[in-house]
Formats: C-alpha cells, structure tokens, sequence
C-alpha cells in the first residue's frame, strides 16, 4: 500500500530557518535509508508560503491569493510518499521522522488507486 506522509511548518520553517547541519546529516541518512529499503518512493520539501499562492474557488469564482500565509502550523512543509504493508508501519515512519524535523503534526494518508474505484 502507498502513503502520503506530509509534515507541517514550524515558525522557524516558515522563517526560512533551515534545520542544523546535524539535523540534516539526521534527516538525509533517515530518508537515504528509508529510500534504500523501497519505503520511500518520494519525498521532498516545499518552500515557505511567501513563494506560493492560494487558489481558492467560491460559487464557480476563482480568487488568487499571494503568500505569505498568517498560520505556519497550517502549511505544509514537505511530503513522502511511501510504500509500506499497513498503516501501521507507515505512521511508525511518520512518528521517526516528525521526531527528526521536530514537526508538530505529520498526517498519514492511504493514497487512494484508480484500481480501488473498480
């Protein structure tokens, strides 16, 4: 089963504050190691939202809105997209990595297949 595994700004994130260089050596070893095993298929980060826009539709009305956004806790900071046997091993791997990035929330989500509508 795919996951989606997507982890959310901090402050600091949204600050442009990048993690400590042992923060990242941490983090690229988790994500080389996951990524060898055939856990991670794909995973990035995202730039913070004053480089982003906000789309949002009302009553067929399109209205674009330009970053900054007020609540980093609300935006997403990065995402993976993992292949593991249950839910279960794929929040474990949420849990390790939340505690790498020292994301706040990290969300797991089953990726939903063309084949699970048939």
């Amino acid at each position: 089963m795919r996951f989606m595994v997507m982890h959310y700004q901090t402050q600091a994130m949204e600050d442009g504050v990048p993690p400590s260089p042992e923060e990242q050596e941490a983090i690229g070893a988790y994500m080389q190691e996951a990524a060898m095993s055939g856990v991670l298929l794909s995973g990035e980060g995202v730039a913070s939202s004053a480089a982003g826009a906000r789309v949002e539709v009302t009553d067929g009305n399109v209205r674009v809105i330009d970053g900054p956004f007020a609540e980093a806790k609300e935006l997403i900071a990065g995402f993976g997209i993992l292949e593991v046997r249950s839910l279960e091993e794929a929040v474990e791997h949420a849990r390790k990595f939340a505690l790498l990035v020292g994301a706040e929330r990290v969300d797991v989500r089953r990726v939903v297949e063309f084949k699970d509508h048939e």
